[in-house]
């Protein structure tokens, strides 16, 4: 068992945008258990590969039905609006409202290197488009509005102080 370190908010790796993985070229085994390991251990629902310091795209997650590994996610198309509370392991103890789709059509390659197409909604499509965004380099922070934002800023910013 390998846990990787988790990147938290202010490591420039979270901003950038992630490279397509070429599938068959690079054994993604060892990636894929050691950020399984290291997503169980945080604990956490969801983790992507910029996470752990790897700027390709891939995610993992594991909402109740066992571990998912996506390989190229898209997200093809959306439908309807929710607003809720997200928390991300990049930044630990800071929850904010986000506005997302309620329901997404993704299509993305499986850990088997499988095209799947298929339609997400509730907490499914909320982690499936958080993950994205990390591959995006899109935080929660730029999706809350300024408000929220401000208020994590500082308590973000008394967290580094007591440190």
């Amino acid at each position: 068992m390998t846990v990787l370190k988790i990147r938290e908010f202010g490591d420039p790796g979270l901003k950038e945008k992630c490279h397509k993985i070429v599938v068959g070229k690079q054994n993604l085994n060892e990636l894929i258990k050691n950020m399984a390991d290291t997503m169980y251990g945080a604990p956490g629902v969801g983790l992507s590969a910029p996470q752990v310091g790897i700027l390709e795209q891939l995610f993992i997650y594991d909402v109740g039905d066992g571990l998912q590994v996506y390989i190229n996610p898209k997200i093809v198309a959306v439908e309807g609006e929710d607003i809720d509370e997200e928390g991300c392991l990049s930044i630990p103890n800071i929850q904010v409202p986000v506005k997302r789709a309620k329901k997404v059509k993704i299509s993305t390659l499986n850990a088997k290197g499988k095209n799947v197409t298929f339609v997400a909604d509730g907490l499914l499509a909320r982690v499936i488009q958080h993950e994205i965004d990390h591959l995006n380099g899109i935080l929660i922070l730029d999706k809350t509005d300024v408000a929220n934002r401000r208020n994590a800023l500082m308590e973000l910013s008394k967290k580094i102080e007591i440190d």
